[in-house]
C-alpha cells in the first residue's frame, strides 16, 4: 500500500474515532458537503503548491454553507491538506455506496 493511501486511511479512521464523524452521520450529507470540504482542502494544498504561504484564515466558496467554520483546519502542510482531502472524498464515496446498496434493497 501506498504511503498515501497509508495517510488517507489513517486520517479517515481519526475522522470516525475522534471527531465522531459515523457513517450515520456522514448520510445526512446528501448535498455534496462531504466534497465540497474536499475542494476545499485541495484548493488549498494546490494554492500552497503555486504560491507557497498563503492566507488560511476563511475557506474557499467550496467549504459547506451549513458547516461551521470551527471545521475549518487547514494545515501549513499542502499533504495534510491533501490528507485531509483524500479522507473527505473516501467518505463521500462510502456513502454514495451505501446509498446504492439501500436503494437497491427497497
Amino acid at each position: 500500500m501506498s504511503n498515501g493511501i497509508s495517510l488517507i486511511l489513517a486520517e479517515r479512521l481519526r475522522q470516525m474515532q475522534q471527531e465522531g464523524w459515523t457513517p450515520e452521520h456522514d448520510d445526512t450529507h446528501t448535498q455534496c458537503e462531504l466534497l465540497g470540504a474536499a475542494r476545499a482542502y485541495s484548493l488549498i494544498a494546490f494554492s500552497q503548491g503555486i504560491h507557497g504561504t498563503i492566507r488560511m484564515d476563511d475557506p474557499p466558496v467550496s467549504w459547506p454553507d451549513e458547516w461551521d467554520i470551527k471545521w475549518w483546519k487547514p494545515s501549513p502542510d499542502p499533504i495534510r491538506n491533501l490528507v485531509k482531502a483524500g479522507a473527505l472524498i473516501a467518505a463521500e464515496i462510502d456513502r454514495l455506496q451505501r446509498k446504492e446498496q439501500n436503494e437497491s434493497h427497497s
